[in-house]
């Protein structure tokens, strides 16, 4: 499976991605070319049974906007304003 070729920093970048609210599976696509299907195997492959429960049930309530059909149709970008490049995830300094 194309999860096993990500290093442990990404993997782990792709879980803080996933627990965020407002970061779309769109953007998790564009920067590491894997679908919603494989983040799910992912998360339920890497986090506890609970854990993983838990992040099921905030994707498919209200709060998220993790698909972008149901997100709010002000959210136009998927990335910090601050934020540099996306490949590069860091904040920038002001």
């Amino acid at each position: 499976m194309r999860i096993s070729a990500f290093s442990v920093d990404e993997e782990n970048r792709i879980i803080e991605m996933a627990w965020e609210d407002r970061t779309p599976f769109e953007a998790i696509n564009y920067q590491f070319s894997l679908s919603e299907k494989e983040v799910v195997q992912l998360m339920r492959s890497r986090l506890k049974k609970s854990s993983f429960k838990l992040w099921r049930t905030r994707i498919h309530k209200g709060i998220s906007q993790k698909h972008s059909k149901i997100r709010n149709s002000k959210i136009q970008r998927f990335k910090c304003t601050r934020q540099r490049s996306i490949s590069n995830n860091k904040i920038s300094k002001r």
